[in-house]
């Protein structure tokens, strides 16, 4: 028997973490825990080992990122953490992105859409909706000089698996990676996933940063 799905929610909002919990657990969701700041947060994710963690970016105390970064630094498995805000802002999605999270959500995401994107982003893929990957595109588009790249190593990837992480970037998804390069899903599964091995990358989120931010693909 598959172990159940485990989740911490972190949010202010009294009413945002019950109603998030009672959608979850309908769904066999196991929400292991609830925090209001992002140190609760923190504290959260060390006591249950979460595999999920649907996290508030404005919270008193510890914010979303600075918690999502920590969460995300520390020793041994970490989890998924998908972003949650009221705001669908630019610089929100830039920043969480960026601090590592797997997702992006607004509050308002039905029930049907918030259960997919844990199971999604659980196993493994991310949630990087082609809307998503434009406004990371229109950032990465008008970078500053001076931010400095993140240095990856792309020549340990095959010119096929270059081709899949530049279309990756797209916003492709694997059922149009397979009809775009003429490959079956089962393929293209694997070369994404030996594109994340070979590049140390978390998830899908971290590939399309990565192939902006070192120039495989300019907007």
């Amino acid at each position: 028997m598959t172990a159940a799905l485990r989740v911490v929610v972190a949010d202010d909002q009294a009413l945002v973490r019950a109603g998030f919990r009672m959608i979850l657990t309908a769904d066999g969701i196991d929400v292991v825990a609830e925090a209001t700041n992002g140190a609760e947060a923190v504290d959260a994710v060390r006591r249950h080992r979460p595999d999920v963690v649907l996290m508030d970016i404005r919270m008193p105390e510890m914010d979303g990122l600075a918690a999502t970064r920590q969460i995300l630094s520390g020793a041994g498995e970490a989890p998924r953490v998908i972003m949650l805000t009221t705001f669908d802002l630019d610089h929100y999605v830039y920043a969480a992105l960026t601090a590592g999270a797997s997702g992006f959500l607004l509050k308002d995401v039905t029930p049907e859409h918030l259960v997919s994107a844990v199971r999604l982003v659980r196993d493994g893929d991310a949630m990087l909706a082609p809307a998503i990957t434009r406004r990371l595109v229109e950032r990465f588009a008008h970078r500053d000089a001076d931010v400095p790249l993140i240095h990856r190593d792309l020549t340990v990837l095959t010119p096929r698996e270059l081709e899949v992480l530049g279309l990756l970037a797209q916003g492709l998804s694997n059922a149009e990676l397979a009809g775009r390069l003429h490959l079956s899903e089962a393929t293209v599964k694997t070369h994404v996933a030996r594109i994340l091995a070979k590049l140390g990358l978390r998830d899908r989120v971290q590939a399309v940063v990565i192939a902006y931010r070192t120039g495989l693909v300019n907007p």
